[in-house]
C-alpha cells in the first residue's frame, strides 16, 4: 500500500530561521499517528509541508510525498486527505451559514459561491455528515454566532463530505470546553475505529486517544522518539520533551500528565509511570 506521507532529508526555512533540517518522516495509511511537541518544535511548519502551504529549500534527495505523489491538484486531494487547521478557522466570515461551511468542502473553497452548483447527492451528503456530528439543527445558523465547538463540528464535516481516507488535524480541542473536547475526541475515536487514519499535530497530550497506534515526539525540529503509543507516553520521556518533571497516567484511555513535584531537575522513573 502506498503510505499515507514519506517525507525524506527536507529543509524548511520559516523567514531566515531554519525550523527542519535533514527532516525524514514516513507514515503507512491505516496507522493513526500523533505527532507531539512543545511550541517551537516545528510541528506548525511540518503541518504546512504536507498541506502544501511550505515549500522545503531544494535538494536533488529530500522529497514530500503524500500519497505517493509529490505534486497534487487541491480537487484530487481533497478526497483522500482532509486537513484542519487554525488558519481554515479563521478563514471563515462570521455570517457563512453552518450548512455553507459543510458544502464547501467539495470545492475546498472558503465558504460557497454563486457559480457554484451541488447536486442533490451531494446535498444529502452534507445531510448525512451534519446529522453524525449532531450539527444538522445548526444548519441555518451563521458561523460567527456558534460556539467554537460548533464551529469545529462544522469544520470537521466540511472535510468528511468527500469521504477521505485519511484526516490531518492541527490541535482539534484548542479552544474547547471540557465537554466539547471529550465529544470531539469521541467523533476521531469513531473515525478511526471505522478505518480513516488520523495524523494529529499537538501538543496536547489528552488529544491522544486510545485509538492512535504510534507517536511521534518531535522537540527543536527533530525526532526524538517514534514508537507505539504505549512505549513512548511515558513520565520520562514526556518530562524530557517538554522539560519538566512530569508524572504519566492512564484513565479510560485517555492520557493525562502531572507535574511530578519536587526539583524541575529530577527525572521520574519510566517504570512507574506511563500511558500504558
Amino acid at each position: 500500500m502506498t503510505p499515507l506521507l514519506d517525507i525524506s532529508n527536507i529543509t524548511v526555512y520559516r523567514g531566515r530561521t531554519k525550523v527542519l533540517d535533514g527532516f525524514s518522516l514516513h507514515i503507512e495509511q491505516g496507522c493513526s499517528t500523533a505527532i507531539l511537541g512543545p511550541n517551537g518544535a516545528g510541528k506548525s511548519t511540518l503541518l504546512k509541508v504536507v498541506s502544501g502551504e511550505l515549500r522545503p529549500a531544494y535538494a536533488p534527495d529530500s522529497h514530500v510525498k503524500v500519497l505517493g505523489s509529490e505534486r497534487w491538484n487541491v480537487w484530487d486531494l481533497r478526497s483522500h486527505l482532509g486537513i484542519l487547521s487554525d488558519d481554515l478557522h479563521k478563514d471563515y466570515l462570521a455570517g457563512t451559514l453552518g450548512i455553507n461551511v459543510i458544502l464547501s468542502g467539495f470545492y475546498s473553497s472558503v465558504g460557497t459561491w454563486q457559480h457554484q452548483v451541488f447536486t442533490d447527492t451531494e446535498r444529502r451528503k452534507a445531510a448525512e455528515v451534519m446529522e453524525m456530528l449532531s450539527v444538522a439543527a445548526l444548519k441555518d445558523r451563521a458561523f460567527g454566532t456558534m460556539s467554537t465547538g460548533e464551529q469545529h463540528r462544522f469544520l470537521l464535516g466540511r472535510a468528511l463530505v468527500n469521504e477521505p481516507g485519511a484526516l490531518l488535524f492541527d490541535e482539534p480541542t484548542s479552544g474547547l470546553d471540557l465537554r466539547s473536547s471529550f465529544l470531539y475526541r469521541e467523533v476521531l475515536g469513531r473515525l478511526i475505529r471505522g478505518g480513516t487514519t488520523v495524523l494529529l499535530v499537538t501538543h496536547h497530550i489528552h488529544e491522544i486517544s486510545a485509538e492512535i497506534e504510534r507517536v511521534v515526539l518531535l522537540k527543536d525540529g527533530r525526532i526524538v522518539a517514534d514508537g507505539l503509543r504505549d512505549d513512548i507516553l511515558t513520565s520520562a520521556g514526556l518530562s524530557a520533551l517538554f522539560d519538566y518533571p512530569l508524572h504519566a497516567v492512564s484513565v479510560n484511555g485517555t492520557c493525562q500528565v502531572f507535574p511530578a513535584g519536587g526539583d524541575p531537575a529530577q527525572s521520574p522513573d519510566p517504570s512507574t509511570s506511563s500511558c500504558g
